[in-house]
């Protein structure tokens, strides 16, 4: 066993004995960067250690405090104390410390474990570095660094522990540095923070840095100075203590020694090959390293945009609000409503503009590379194809086109099928049939969409020619779609509580959750069923993203309906959208050039028209997804057997995995346990992957939305509805926070989609993080009569939430009231 190794003889090959923290130190040491001496009390000194108390017995059942007290209290055997006494002598007579914990899956890739374990600062005398080293064993255990492993899945019964000693740096200075950008991604840049005293103060947040933007050469383009709250020094006897800290006014850095920090930190990276985070000290003048590690939750570097590819950001910011998984990209994303969308653009001569815009390592979706759509040799084609399909195929009509009742037919099938009872084969051609109708869809749009755009261009060009453009939202908005009449259904269920005391009390001092299991009891069986037919008839929508079939469907998110019905109880709709259609249709047919009967007459007829093919934009959307919750439905039984047979944990699991590696298998219940042991590795690297980029947007919006707020906006972005409202700001993030949004509330949220809409019956203005003028926000916002403004790529950020603002439709910005 070797309990006790100099860090100068490790390297990257010794993560196993040294863990991520030893390792890479004994690198930095190896590429000659001024790292304080020290040993690494090896994993093997804990494995025996956990023998000892007999922890592996326990790591399954017993809570982290258990497992942190049987550490704690482990003996110590007379070689390993030796071994540590003469090393910690090698390096001085009682010279202070410091004893940080290297776990072996720290400072790795995609796993920093920044802050998980435990660190002592000013260790005197071999028998406190014995007991340091112990204490570091235990918080292997500590609540937060299991709940970091488990989310990153690491398996609890390999993850090892080595412990690092090394000579503590009495620092006059310390702090971190970036030899990347961690927020915007530019690897061209260097970040450096610093603060007084020991770095201790600065990584565990108790103070405000010097904040330090440089490029390449060091050369300082940023400086924010910092608030020297405390400062935290080494105590004469042992350990450390906090002071009352003044700042001075001036930088804690000079030119040159933040010349000398991004020498270090492009040496670093050079080293190992990625960007690295770095913790430094400077003392007596000399700069040093205490550790590295690579830069985990970095976004991709930005890029420089064309106009073609803002606009291809601007919708894909909204069909990207969740990173997609393999699965997604592989089943509905790949084959689904995008793939449908690039035929039909490339049925009209547009090519490039829904392709390889996805970038994936091992099937993990790492960033959104916009399209750059361009006009194909089709594109000589394409007016005929218009006109001819204009011509033939009238959007009033297409309600009456079998290929939707087949449509409907294939949904209605697959929703009916025992998947539980179907063979493996079986159920595996369930996803396949739920893609293929895809194509129904598909042909629909190619047919009846240049109907609909004609219909809508000729009222716009009458209205704008008549001077009566601003009608144009609220003309077309009339349509009878299944999106106003999930609207209707919800208000009438809202109508219901109303009408029922108990039910009414119910709905307000219980949670949607609540409110469910007492439906699933049996009591209020009237409005039960009404939820049911709901479900039925309008559940087949998403909840998250058209894109997605991770994400649930709006049949399987039955509290999102009880929010939605929440927020009519109290505050009815005054009017629909049919009677401010109604209303804009009087007030365009009392313009003196329309008083001859013919051209009213004409004039009804071109709203009708436009009507209709916003009716068949929105339907054909909402019908586009009819077989979604059957594939999703599908996909999770997948799961659940793979579960049974060991691959994965839960069977939600089975979106980590592609579709075709699932095809792959022939049979579920005759897997070998090396192929078993091949998907669960697989799984548990791609989670790791997802968790590491969690924070980091699929879309990266702020190369995309360039506001330039001014005067008094604390957010702008497009305007996308004019006019003017006044209200609290309430931030909606997703489905889940429905029934937050009260009537007359401005409605604020990262992004839109159908399954919104019924929102915008409550809200008096929209604000989006996401979109365009063309958005689905935009257009219902404007059918509503609603201010909104689109695009501000930070509102949900910048705004607070039920502070008042004012929001400007016409302007394109949002004030504080």
């Amino acid at each position: 066993m070797r309990a006790v190794v100099g860090l100068d003889e490790l390297g990257r090959d010794d993560l196993e004995i040294a863990g991520g923290k030893g390792a890479n130190l004994g690198e930095l040491i190896r590429a000659g960067l001024p790292v304080p001496g020290g040993f690494v009390v090896t994993t093997d000194a804990y494995v025996q250690a956990a023998d000892a108390v007999g922890l592996a017995a326990m790591v399954e059942d017993a809570e982290p405090a258990a497992l942190r007290e049987k550490l704690a209290s482990a003996p110590i055997g007379a070689d390993l104390r030796v071994q540590v006494t003469e090393a910690y002598r090698a390096l001085g007579d009682d010279v202070p410390v410091a004893v940080r914990s290297s776990a072996t899956a720290e400072d790795l890739p995609g796993a920093a474990f920044a802050g998980q374990q435990d660190t002592y600062l000013n260790v005197v005398g071999a028998d406190a570095v014995i007991d340091a080293v112990r204490d570091c064993w235990a918080s292997l255990w500590t609540d937060r660094a299991v709940s970091y492993r488990r989310e990153r899945r690491v398996d609890p019964h390999t993850v090892r522990i080595a412990v690092v000693v090394q000579v503590l740096v009495d620092a006059e200075l310390a702090g971190v540095m970036f030899s990347a950008d961690p927020v915007s991604g530019r690897r061209d840049r260097i970040v450096v923070d610093g603060a007084a005293g020991l770095g201790e103060a600065l990584v565990s947040g108790i103070v405000t840095p010097d904040h330090y933007l440089l490029d390449d050469d060091g050369q300082q383009l940023e400086y924010r100075p910092g608030r020297a709250e405390v400062v935290i020094r080494r105590d004469a006897g042992g350990g450390v203590r906090e002071e009352e800290a003044r700042a001075s006014g001036a930088p804690l850095l000079s030119r040159d020694r933040l010349k000398t920090l991004a020498r270090l930190a492009r040496a670093a990276e050079a080293h190992f090959g990625r960007p690295q985070d770095m913790e430094w000290a400077i003392a007596g003048g000399t700069v040093h390293v205490l550790q590295a590690r690579p830069m985990t939750a970095l976004p991709p570097e930005p890029m420089k945009l064309n106009g073609r590819q803002r606009v291809q950001s601007m919708i894909f910011s909204e069909y990207l609000p969740v990173r997609p998984y393999p699965m997604d990209v592989t089943t509905w994303l790949g084959r689904g409503p995008a793939e449908m969308m690039r035929q039909i653009t490339e049925y009209y001569g547009l090519r490039g503009a829904f392709t390889d815009y996805l970038r994936e390592e091992d099937g993990v979706v790492t960033r959104f590379v916009p399209p750059n759509p361009h006009p194909g040799p089709g594109i000589l084609r394409a007016p005929l194809r218009l006109i001819r399909k204009a011509a033939r195929f009238h959007p009033e009509r297409w309600q009456d086109d079998p290929r939707l009742a087949r449509l409907l037919s294939v949904a209605d099938e697959l929703d009916a099928l025992p998947l539980r009872e179907l063979s493996w084969r079986a159920l595996l051609d369930v996803p396949e049939r739920a893609l293929r109708a895809m194509d129904l869809s598909r042909d629909l749009r190619i047919d009846y969409l240049p109907g609909t755009a004609l219909a809508v261009a000729r009222l716009a060009a009458v209205t704008f020619l008549l001077g009566r453009i601003g009608l144009l939202g609220e003309l077309t908005g009339g349509a009878p779609t299944r999106t106003a009449a999930s609207e209707r259904a919800l208000v009438e269920m809202a109508a219901t509580v109303r009408a029922d005391a108990d039910l009414r009390r119910l709905f307000a001092d219980s949670s949607p959750d609540q409110i469910l299991t007492a439906l699933d009891a049996g009591r209020f069986p009237g409005f039960a069923a009404a939820l049911d037919t709901f479900r039925h008839d309008f559940g087949r929508k998403e909840t998250a993203s058209p894109l997605l079939v991770s994400p649930p469907t709006l049949t399987e998110s039955p509290e999102v309906i009880i929010g939605m019905v929440r927020g009519f109880i109290d505050s009815p709709p005054a009017d629909d959208r049919g009677s401010r259609s109604k209303q804009a249709l009087a007030r365009l047919l009392a313009h003196p050039l329309l008083r001859p009967r013919w051209m009213r007459a004409a004039a009804e007829r071109w709203v009708r028209a436009a009507q209709a093919g916003v009716g068949f934009r929105e339907d054909s959307h909402f019908f586009f997804t009819a077989t979604l919750p059957a594939l999703r439905r599908s996909l999770l039984e997948i799961g659940r057997r793979l579960q049974d047979a060991g691959v994965l944990d839960t069977a939600f699991d089975v979106f980590h995995l592609r579709w075709e590696e699932v095809m792959a298998i022939p049979d579920v219940e005759k897997l070998r346990p090396e192929y078993i042991g091949r998907l669960r590795a697989l799984v548990t690297r791609r989670s790791a992957r997802r968790a590491e980029l969690a924070g980091i947007p699929v879309v990266d919006v702020r190369g995309v939305f360039r506001p330039a707020a001014g005067g008094d906006a604390v957010v702008s972005g497009s305007p996308a509805g004019g006019g003017t409202a006044t209200g609290p700001a309430r931030i909606i993030r997703e489905a889940g926070d429905f029934h937050r949004l009260q009537q007359g509330d401005v409605l604020v949220c990262p992004y839109t989609n159908p399954a919104w809409t019924p929102l915008f019956l409550r809200a008096s203005a929209v604000v989006v993080d996401t979109g365009s003028i063309a958005s689905h926000a935009a257009i219902v916002a404007r059918e509503y009569g609603l201010p909104a403004v689109m695009g501000t790529g930070d509102g949900t950020r910048v705004l607070v939430d039920g502070e008042r603002i004012t929001v400007d439709g016409t302007t394109g910005t949002v004030t504080r009231a």
